[in-house]
């Protein structure tokens, strides 16, 4: 956090006489922009004197005769960029860029314009009948006016959040969403203003509503959940059934809701600096601009959204939705659409499909018959890249895709995108990810499947977000917020996590980077199980073995089956013996165990080569090998069918609950059918998602040791 310069001075006069030679962030950026700029040095020192209570000069005047010759000649320049055509402006790039290049779009519009009137600019949405809410009271004013004192500073920085309500989770049997601070649900659901949705937003959204045969959008679950987003509080949000679970309906609509609150926060964001913008220009007194907190509305760059996502086929989807519901208005022109169809869908330019045809519901129809699951075709029939990151820019009439990250309003990533993007500033110094300094709403969307991926990776790209940035970057200093000055920006920023269940990965994650100063809301569900859907008779014993803390979970484990488990496997002539590990970490450390006792093993993970993986499956079916290592992450990214499996031992539970009867349900052709699964007080989530939240908490306080479902 910047250090704090300014200090009261005492009334001895050895404190007065006290004099400081370090300089703020903030007096480091005036003096970077004093150097370039003349008009705003000379409006400085005018700022300056009026704070020592000196009298304006004659100086002054011709500082702000400059100030306003600069404005002149910026207009003109802006207007001699307008005279570029439209077709040269939406040229698509070069096939050779790479897919997270952005490209550098030729300015064909004021970007300082409002996204709508001035009129609707000065509305907020009251009831479905018309706008009456001003902007004043609005969600995003409150927050974005808000004062931190030192106090709450300290309070967040010791992390210590307490959860002091719980109510019923409406729509989601078993589930209660949990807070800090005030509960608040109530209200949203009382109080149609709460909507807070700029009206032109409102009403396209109410039109798409319709459209999709929707029957009362005030009671909607898309509805309620971006009221709980304009909250402006943390979310934790994994109980989301996905759209490759067959939850196409209930992921469509959360995805509307956090895109809507997205839009309704950079539009309103730019609806302020351009009246801002407006004021500044008509203001005579220099000095008069740039006192006072009321036109502080910049950040350190533009992009004030990032949207994490693991694969390019649901950044698809969520673009094109985004796409979708932007009004009309907005997007008269959407500018290299092609080339999010070439980039990120499978291949097609899309140049014969309508703009108002962009749906969620375009899996294709045509997908060729396979002996995979029906979710995993769901999930991995598209685009599976991984390394992708494009930056979305709005101006008053049109949606640049592909835009330059520092002229970007929404930046949708992946988490190794931006990992990249970090690599690179090692190797080359002169780059920075500087435009991650002003994110003020982050989304992580499908956050379970991310896990699979590598969690590390996001919270690396958190460390790196809302920092000084290293460059000015062509920011307006005096417009910066105080608060972005004083280093506070991260607890101004919002994070909004889903996904279809959670981990202590997770959960670390929505503790230890997470402390937006309005409060965190989290949901937590009971669950019923998955053991139903074993159709096999398989007799399935649970074994629980103690560990003292967290951090020595993993020895404990291994101590347990190295004493427990190994030894009757070593006496058995009996093969096919099936270890299914859920971390790559246990996967290393079970079979450097192996190796040093000699066994008789093969490996089956995520990083082996596809011609030993073919070569172990045969050698495990025709029993040259005992045992067999397989993982979660491998089982997540290929959904092999083992054969020859006679006993099955889970050396952890799987963190997918799907995963489970899928893996039992292979002992089909066992004789004993049997299944032995390892776990300690710690593996509480999957297991309570596996056998129940009820069975769990007893098998993990229970004295018993040993539990057996039939």
């Amino acid at each position: 956090m910047v250090k704090q310069l300014v200090r009261k001075r005492e009334v001895s006069e050895a404190e007065e006489l006290e004099v400081f030679t370090e300089q703020s962030n903030y007096e480091n950026l005036l003096m970077q922009l004093q150097s370039r700029h003349k008009d705003v040095a000379a409006s400085c020192m005018k700022r300056q004197r009026q704070e020592e209570g000196k009298s304006d000069t004659e100086d002054d005047e011709d500082n702000c005769s400059e100030s306003s010759s600069a404005l002149e000649e910026e207009e003109e320049e802006e207007e001699e960029e307008e005279e570029v055509t439209d077709d040269e402006s939406r040229r698509s790039p070069s096939s050779g860029n790479s897919m997270y290049e952005p490209v550098l779009n030729v300015e064909t519009e004021d970007d300082a314009d409002s996204s709508d009137t001035d009129q609707e600019n000065e509305l907020e949405f009251g009831s479905h009948s018309g706008p009456s809410t001003s902007d004043i009271t609005s969600s995003f004013n409150k927050h974005m006016e808000h004062k931190l004192s030192e106090g709450e500073v300290e309070n967040f920085l010791k992390m210590k959040w307490k959860y002091t309500w719980a109510v019923p989770a409406v729509g989601m049997p078993n589930c209660k969403w949990s807070g800090t601070g005030e509960c608040f649900l109530k209200e949203l659901d009382m109080k149609p203003s709460s909507y807070d949705l700029k009206l032109r937003l409102y009403e396209h959204w109410l039109d798409t509503y319709k459209s999709s045969r929707g029957t009362d959008f005030h009671s909607s679950r898309q509805r309620f959940f971006f009221s709980l987003c304009n909250s402006y509080r943390d979310i934790l949000y994994c109980n989301k059934k996905p759209f490759y679970l067959k939850g196409l309906e209930e992921d469509s609509s959360i995805m509307d809701s956090y895109i809507m609150h997205s839009l309704n926060h950079v539009f309103k964001a730019r609806d302020l600096i351009a009246k801002n913008d407006s004021k500044v220009a008509k203001h005579q007194d220099c000095a008069e601009i740039l006192s006072g907190e009321k036109f502080l509305d910049h950040g350190f760059t533009r992009p004030k959204v990032l949207i994490l996502l693991p694969l390019a086929s649901i950044a698809f989807r969520v673009i094109k939705r985004l796409v979708h519901l932007t009004p009309s208005a907005n997007k008269v022109t959407v500018e290299y659409l092609d080339r999010l169809f070439k980039d990120f869908g499978n291949g097609d330019d899309g140049k014969n499909q309508d703009m108002v045809e962009l749906s969620l519901n375009d899996q294709s129809s045509s997908s060729q018959k396979s002996s995979k699951p029906s979710d995993f075709q769901a999930l991995f029939g598209g685009n599976n890249e991984d390394l992708f990151m494009i930056g979305i820019k709005f101006t008053r009439k049109s949606i640049k895709l592909f835009s330059d990250f520092y002229s970007s309003d929404i930046i949708v990533a992946s988490p190794l995108g931006l990992i990249t993007k970090l690599g690179e500033i090692e190797k080359n110094k002169e780059k920075d990810v500087d435009y991650l300094s002003s994110i003020e709403v982050l989304i992580i969307d499908h956050a379970d499947i991310i896990a699979m991926q590598n969690w590390s990776h996001v919270n690396t790209v958190i460390e790196h977000m809302n920092k000084i940035p290293s460059k000015q970057h062509g920011t307006d200093v005096m417009r910066i917020r105080q608060w972005y000055l004083d280093g506070h920006a991260r607890f101004y920023r919002q994070s909004v996590v889903l996904g279809f269940h959670s981990n202590p990965d997770i959960n670390g994650f929505f503790v230890r980077y997470c402390n937006n100063f309005e409060g965190k809301v989290k949901l937590l569900c009971e669950y019923k199980g998955v053991l139903p859907k074993v159709v096999l008779q398989v007799r399935q014993v649970y074994e629980r073995f103690d560990s003292d803390s967290i951090a020595d979970v993993d020895d404990a484990r291994l101590e347990y089956f190295s004493k427990k488990v190994f030894p009757k496997i070593n006496e058995s002539s009996q093969g096919g013996v099936m270890l299914f590990i859920s971390s790559y970490f246990e996967f290393v450390r079970v079979r450097n165990f192996l190796k040093a006792q000699n066994a008789s093993f093969c490996l089956l993970g995520e990083y082996t080569k596809q011609s030993d993986i073919s070569r172990a499956r045969n050698w495990f079916f025709e029993g040259k090998r005992k045992i067999m290592l397989y993982t979660e992450r491998a089982h997540f990214y290929h959904r092999y069918k083992i054969r020859g499996i006679q006993n099955l031992i889970m050396y952890s539970p799987p963190e997918r609950k799907e995963f489970y009867p899928e893996i039992v349900n292979m002992l089909d052709e066992s004789q004993s059918m049997t299944c032995r699964v390892l776990f300690s007080p710690f593996d509480q989530l999957p297991l309570e998602r596996i056998v129940g939240t009820v069975p769990a908490k007893k098998m993990t306080t229970s004295e018993k040791k040993v539990f057996i479902f039939c």
